[in-house]
């Protein structure tokens, strides 16, 4: 989900590695993740150093994604908003929490989901956590012999394939990372992917993040 984290600014947090297992291996290959999942995120900037929390509910199966920010205390002037990614339409609403103004917004790169891609490069399975409270875990990358460097890093639970956390690298000023927690299966409520009545007269322009 690269052109959504780069989009949103993206967030990671501190986690406890264990060490790594000494019979790593990819096994047969990629997991394949749940398409549908509610939970939430943290996406962190590293050029700015701005955090970003939300609540995020993820459709695979229709490629929609609903982002709801949450408040935080101490954040004066800063507006939050409700992002509704509609790829299947590709256009994105950004609905102010507050005042429910409404932009509409054209996307204009393919979905992309939460997922390991196939032709993805084994890097590392560990623990997350310690001795009795651990998760185990696969490192995947987009790394390739020809090129140097990886441009995304995804880290996905062994046994369910949830996603714990995704790093992209568009050039050396922009990386945004991503912390995934608190996941449950399925949608709760499929109406959050429907934007509320006033987008029926949207801007045509993204608000503002702050009225300062």
């Amino acid at each position: 989900m690269q052109r959504l984290l780069l989009m949103l600014l993206a967030a990671v947090g501190p986690c406890v590695l264990g060490p790594p297992r000494a019979d790593a291996s990819p096994g047969p290959g990629p997991c394949a993740a749940p398409l549908q999942w509610e939970g939430r995120w943290v996406l962190y900037n590293h050029r700015t150093g701005r955090n970003h929390r939300a609540a995020v509910s993820y459709d695979g199966l229709n490629q929609r994604i609903r982002v709801l920010q949450q408040h935080k205390k101490h954040t004066p002037c800063q507006r939050f908003f409700e992002y509704i990614y509609l790829y299947q339409s590709m256009v994105m609403f950004q609905i102010d929490q507050k005042t429910k103004e409404c932009s509409k917004i054209a996307l204009t790169e393919a979905w992309d989901p939460f997922d390991i891609p196939d032709n993805s490069t084994f890097e590392d399975q560990y623990f997350i956590g310690g001795p009795g409270d651990n998760v185990e875990v696969q490192e995947w990358s987009d790394r390739k012999p020809a090129r140097q460097h990886e441009t995304w890093v995804g880290v996905y639970t062994l046994k369910d394939c949830y996603p714990v956390q995704e790093t992209y690298t568009r050039n050396s000023s922009v990386t945004t990372s991503t912390r995934f927690f608190n996941l449950q299966l399925g949608i709760s409520d499929p109406d959050v992917f429907t934007p509320p009545s006033t987008c029926q007269s949207a801007r045509p322009e993204r608000m503002a993040e702050s009225d300062c």
